[in-house]
């Protein structure tokens, strides 16, 4: 599972958006994230443009952006808002993996990024564009290019939690869940979570 696809997952019970998802493994592999971290700091600009993944787009005295994340062609400031509201959600993402490079590429995004970005947000500026453009290709190889091998998808409203198995999301209604399965599942995790989570009235299986 990629990490885009949280952005528009909810709960296929009760429909309630966002859910929470905790990271036990990534298919990425560590050197993966070093590399997008590196690239990042670096900012080798001629690189990121050839790469053309973050598109600008003038038409007139109109400026425009899509990339692999916001796909349609969006206005400058809407454009900008999104990828905002795309890195907001990150807060319901928990990497709990024994990967902390992983963690450190989640939290620069959250934090440094972030506050670039917002900041870029202020003048708006389109002449400065390729000022922001290595946030912006760092934040689409993350949330495109990284796969999640395993963790939990849970939501708050009813309390149900979806095993993600072998970078599969498993959310079946609870007819069609294998029990004996998932059982083990959290089993084998359990040290990953906090103790708290076996806490709540988790549906349709606890440990």
């Amino acid at each position: 599972m990629k990490p885009w696809l949280f952005d528009i997952l909810a709960c296929p019970l009760d429909k309630y958006y966002p859910l929470e998802l905790y990271i036990f493994s990534f298919e990425t592999k560590p050197d993966e994230f070093q590399k997008f971290l590196n690239s990042y700091e670096i900012k080798d600009i001629d690189l990121i443009k050839r790469e053309n993944v973050v598109k600008f787009i003038k038409e007139g005295e109109n400026f425009f952006i899509k990339d692999d994340i916001i796909i349609e062609k969006t206005p400058f400031k809407e454009y900008f808002n999104l990828i905002l509201s795309r890195i907001d959600e990150l807060e319901h993402i928990h990497d709990i993996s024994l990967d902390e490079i992983s963690k450190i590429c989640f939290e620069k995004i959250k934090t440094s990024i972030r506050y670039n970005i917002k900041t870029f947000l202020i003048s708006l500026n389109p002449q400065n564009f390729e000022n922001i453009l290595p946030e912006l290709l760092f934040i689409n190889k993350i949330k495109i290019e990284t796969e999640i091998e395993s963790g939990i998808l849970f939501c708050k409203k009813c309390g149900r939690w979806f095993p993600i198995i072998e970078t599969i999301p498993q959310m079946l209604p609870d007819e069609y869940r294998n029990e004996e399965k998932e059982i083990q599942f959290l089993k084998i995790n359990k040290n990953l979570l906090d103790k708290q989570f076996f806490k709540q009235d988790l549906k349709p299986f606890n440990i």
